[in-house]
C-alpha cells in the first residue's frame, strides 16, 4: 500500500470519525441498543434447527435501529443469537444514519455489522460510499474500506 493511499484512507477515516464521534457519546447516554429485544417480520418465516429464515420484506428492529432486506437468516445456539445474514437491498437505519448495501452480516459476539457491495452511508446531508463498511452497533462507529472510499462531509451548521 502506498503512502498516498494510506494518507487518503487515514484522512477519510478521520473525517468519518469526526462525523460519528458525537454519536458514540449519544449511544452511551441512551443505553445500549445491542441489549434491547429484537422484533422481526417477513412475508415468509421458517424456523430451522439452527435459527430462523425470513424471505420477502424481511425486517428486524432493535431499539431505534432497523435492518431490512429481501432475505434474512438468523443463526442461534441454545436460543442465543450468534449471527444475522441479510441479502438483497439491505438497509440498516438508526436514528442518526442510513446505510444501504447488497449484503450484511451481523456478528453478536462483537456487535458489528459488515456491509458489502455498493455501500452508501448517509448522515444528515453527509454521504460516504465504498464497497465495505464495518459498523459497531454498541459504539455506533463506522469504518469504510475495501477499495476507493468517497464522500461529502457537511459540518454542522453548513447549508
Amino acid at each position: 500500500m502506498t503512502k498516498t493511499k494510506i494518507t487518503w484512507i487515514a484522512g477519510a477515516v478521520a473525517a468519518a470519525g469526526l462525523a460519528f464521534a458525537t454519536q458514540a457519546v449519544q449511544a452511551q447516554s441512551r443505553g445500549n441498543v445491542a441489549d434491547a429485544p429484537i422484533a422481526y417480520g417477513a412475508d415468509q418465516i421458517a424456523r430451522t434447527p439452527t435459527g430462523l429464515s425470513m424471505r420477502g420484506r424481511a425486517e428486524l428492529t432493535q431499539g431505534g435501529n432497523r435492518m431490512r432486506a429481501d432475505a434474512v437468516t438468523a443463526s442461534t445456539t441454545d436460543n442465543q443469537l450468534n449471527r444475522i445474514e441479510a441479502t438483497g437491498n439491505v438497509y440498516y437505519v438508526t436514528p442518526n444514519e442510513t446505510i444501504r448495501a447488497d449484503h450484511a452480516v451481523y456478528t453478536a459476539s462483537n456487535d458489528t455489522i459488515i456491509l458489502t457491495g455498493d455501500v452508501i452511508l448517509t448522515q444528515g446531508k453527509s454521504v460516504m460510499t465504498g464497497s465495505r463498511l464495518t459498523y459497531n452497533v454498541r459504539t455506533e462507529t463506522a469504518e469504510m474500506g475495501g477499495g476507493r472510499v468517497q464522500g461529502v462531509f457537511y459540518p454542522q451548521g453548513s447549508n
